[in-house]
């Protein structure tokens, strides 16, 4: 499978999901506060090389992916590299919202298994305490079989895509760099692709 074949395909998983945590924030009333942005503070974010590779073609297309990828080697900060507090047109403050990964598609929309196999809301400490009434009500509603998404079954599904690059769970910036690294070394002795061709 070529890499722009796999880039496609994560895209399509993504659409998937938007659709989904779209369906999900209709029926819940559960949704994030304006311009908040602040799980992506965390400094100790877990994600996938391959979420981020749709990111990293756009930035090699772009002719920014060595100088993102220079900057990322060179950094020991833990904080995401695409956290952008300034990024006020953009939802939150990520500085690539249309590129985020599959972890921040699915925090605060998407629920976990606890040890016992039941269904827990993934969400913030801020929703959960703002909205308290309408997380009691949609966890009462999960556990009644209200759908919502899973993070096991999206990593599970991102991971027939490439098992390598989907499985390996590492800080979010040493996924950044290593999904540069693919592209930067797959194109090394390749044209550029045409993404505007539909690939099949």
């Amino acid at each position: 499978m070529t890499l722009d074949q796999k880039v496609r395909l994560v895209e399509s998983l993504f659409d998937q999901l938007d659709r989904e945590t779209q369906q999900f924030q209709d029926k819940s009333g559960l949704g994030c506060v304006t311009g908040c942005g602040k799980c992506c503070t965390h400094p100790n974010i877990d994600a996938s090389p391959l979420e981020f590779l749709p990111w990293a073609l756009e930035l090699y297309l772009s002719g920014k992916a060595e100088d993102t990828w220079a900057t990322l080697q060179e950094s020991s900060d833990q904080t995401c590299a695409l956290l952008n507090p300034f990024a006020l047109l953009n939802k939150g403050h990520c500085g690539s919202y249309k590129y985020r990964g599959l972890i921040c598609r699915l925090f605060g929309y998407a629920a976990s298994k606890d040890k016992y196999g039941k269904l827990r809301l993934a969400t913030c400490k801020i929703i959960k305490e703002e909205q308290t009434e309408k997380y009691h009500a949609v966890s009462q509603a999960i556990s009644e079989g209200l759908y919502v998404p899973v993070f096991t079954e999206y990593y599970m599904q991102l991971a027939q895509i490439d098992y390598q690059m989907g499985s390996k769970i590492i800080p979010i910036n040493k996924a950044l760099k290593m999904a540069l690294e693919e592209v930067l070394q797959y194109y090394a002795y390749r044209p550029a692709p045409d993404m505007g061709k539909q690939i099949v």
